[in-house]
């Protein structure tokens, strides 16, 4: 039974329970609030994900070249897919993250949530071994590991709302900043996606500009879905 505690709760959603639960805590520590932070577990992370995606591909497309087994990987270990899989789970109501981070959106950065996301498949790898983490991995892009071809294929949300607007003879989103923070090296962008015709306006934040307006877009899609 889980009951209430928020970390029996994710680790449900994960569908994995941890023997040593120090693992979990310190992959859900952004550097921002403690000295003992994620960053080494996103590391490793990175390695292990990278090579049971490429081990997936290499024994299930065995017509496919080099080249785009590459961009497969590539695509399904983006920073995007992996953030997309973190708001799924809820990482942002869990994350450890200092005053300043957190003020300025930190929960919802695409680069936080992907780099949260490596932190855990490293931690249940530390925890439970490769078997563990290539079962994770598998649950977390079970989508687009039944069909990679698919998945590489599948356009950006920016792209697909401006589709969805333009089958519908609507005029196209706008977006707009609405805040920079942060020194020039490490600026945090609050961008506005605005559809006239609905009158909704949905806000996406991220350390790069262009994926800040993926972030509001994204938003607007799950609005419109909704509605």
């Amino acid at each position: 039974m889980s009951g209430n505690n928020p970390l029996h709760q994710l680790q449900d959603r994960l569908g994995y329970q941890f023997r040593n639960l120090h693992y979990l805590q310190q992959a859900l520590t952004h550097r921002s609030a403690d000295a003992t932070h994620n960053e080494r577990l996103e590391f490793l992370g990175d390695a292990v994900l990278g090579f049971v995606i490429a081990d997936h591909l290499y024994h299930q497309l065995h017509q496919i070249r080099e080249g785009q087994l590459t961009r497969m990987r590539s695509h399904l270990v983006r920073g995007d897919t992996l953030a997309g899989i973190a708001r799924h789970l809820e990482l942002g109501t869990v994350l450890r993250l200092g005053q300043g981070e957190h003020r300025s959106g930190g929960a919802a950065r695409t680069s936080i949530l992907s780099d949260t996301i490596e932190a855990i498949i490293a931690a249940v790898y530390l925890d439970g071994g490769l078997t563990a983490a290539r079962d994770l991995i598998h649950r977390l892009l079970a989508d687009a590991l039944r069909n990679p071809v698919a998945a590489l294929q599948a356009k950006d949300p920016k792209t697909t709302l401006q589709e969805h607007l333009q089958a519908r003879s609507l005029p196209p989103p706008t977006y707009q900043i609405q805040q920079i923070q942060g020194n020039q090296h490490q600026q945090t962008f609050t961008v506005c996606c605005h559809i006239v015709h609905y009158n909704l306006s949905t806000t996406g934040r991220d350390t790069n500009r262009r994926k800040a307006e993926q972030a509001a877009a994204a938003a607007a899609l799950n609005r419109l879905q909704q509605a």
